[in-house]
């Protein structure tokens, strides 16, 4: 069966890159094939992961590239030699171009930490997303899968799902049952969908 080449882009902890090693090893994504893990950070845990999984590691230090246009070559050369498909972004601090994402136009996907259009766009990461949910009041967060565009999580969402928000819970709380009960089950299954769709057209 012809299956999508998956490149995933990363720069921590890789618990999102986990998830989707573990759905690959259930079956539930059937349609694609991670075969490249590329880390803007090399020290990132992210990569121990990969290796243990047997997938091949590249790593694009910002801080040696001249320019974010070097950085994004560089990424894009790593992509080709791959033949990358369909590029998921886990984690991966950098925002890419306009050139990078017109390039890969519905074919790079995101996970973000909240429900869009509420707390995203520039400036939402990590626990400051979970932060301005809990300091706005909102009873039900959760995440979203979106394409990924030239504008902060402005792309088209393809899968959501919601989390409650319960009394006491904390930014470091919810940022963890966020990605248990939302982050790690919607991004293999958004994965999943994607392929499906490249490898069917």
């Amino acid at each position: 069966m012809k299956t999508a080449n998956i490149a995933v882009l990363v720069s921590g902890g890789g618990t999102n890159l986990q998830a989707l090693i573990d759905a690959q090893n259930d079956g539930i994504i059937k349609s694609g094939k991670i075969n490249l893990v590329i880390s803007s950070n090399p020290s990132a845990f992210a990569l121990e992961r990969a290796k243990n999984a047997g997938i091949d590691t590249f790593v694009v230090s910002k801080k040696e590239c001249a320019t974010k246009e070097e950085f994004e070559e560089k990424i894009i050369t790593a992509l080709e030699n791959a033949k990358t498909d369909i590029i998921v972004l886990a984690g991966f601090m950098c925002i890419l171009s306009e050139n990078f994402t017109k390039k890969y136009a519905d074919r790079i996907i995101n996970v973000h930490p909240s429900l869009i259009p509420s707390f995203c766009g520039e400036g939402f990461y990590g626990l400051r997303v979970h932060e301005a949910a809990l300091s706005y009041g909102v009873k039900v967060t959760g995440a979203t899968v979106h394409f990924v565009n030239e504008i902060p999580d402005g792309g088209k969402i393809i899968l959501q799902k919601a989390v409650e928000i319960k009394d006491g819970d904390t930014a470091e709380i919810l940022q963890k049952r966020v990605m248990e009960e939302a982050e790690w089950k919607i991004l293999p299954a958004a994965c999943e969908k994607v392929c499906s769709e490249i490898i069917n057209k």
